[in-house]
């Protein structure tokens, strides 16, 4: 049995990508806001994470960023795991302009793609699947953190669990979760 901790990345901010231009999910690339970093901060002192052998993260920005500011304070190694990245609204990687359109769809759909759904995210399913299997390997540990997305979050406990920046969901794993 493993514990993992799950946390959501601090605060992001966008700013400086839209000022770039970057589009669609280019927005990936942002960075922590100085309240994302304060969260962080405070988040990496929390006893819970007492004993945790090794920090994994999402290769995103903002999950990165609140990794790295957990292992710098608790001295806890990290490691990034690129299948626990964000939920994707477009699986095409197109240039559409209306993709804040497609998580409303997607939650109304509870995930669940339909012969009417518009846009071409990734549906609940594969995104479970990804991310589940993205943690298996760290089941010889016995207590690891997990730095991720609420979305990514939300595999593990339910589609609709709103967690705040650096929320902590901790939840106690086995083989037997993955049949």
């Amino acid at each position: 049995m493993t514990t993992f901790i799950f946390i959501r990345h601090g605060e992001p901010r966008y700013d400086e990508v839209i000022a770039r231009g970057y589009k669609n999910q280019g927005y990936d690339l942002g960075k922590l806001t100085d309240r994302g970093v304060s969260q962080a901060e405070a988040v990496a002192k929390e006893s819970i994470l007492t004993g945790a052998e090794l920090i994994i993260a999402s290769p995103y920005t903002r999950a990165l960023q609140t990794a790295a500011i957990i292992s710098r304070i608790t001295q806890i190694p990290l490691v990034v795991e690129n299948d626990l990245h964000e939920w994707m609204p477009d699986t095409s990687f197109s240039d559409r302009k209306d993709l804040d359109e497609a998580y409303p769809e997607f939650m109304a759909q509870q995930g669940v793609r339909q012969a009417d759904t518009q846009f071409p995210w990734e549906s609940f399913e594969t995104l479970s699947k990804r991310t589940h299997q993205a943690i298996k390997p760290y089941l010889k540990y016995k207590k690891v953190i997990v730095v991720c997305h609420g979305i990514v979050m939300g595999t593990f406990t339910h589609i609709n669990d709103m967690i705040p920046h650096c929320g902590i969901r901790v939840l106690d794993i086995d083989e037997s979760f993955f049949r």
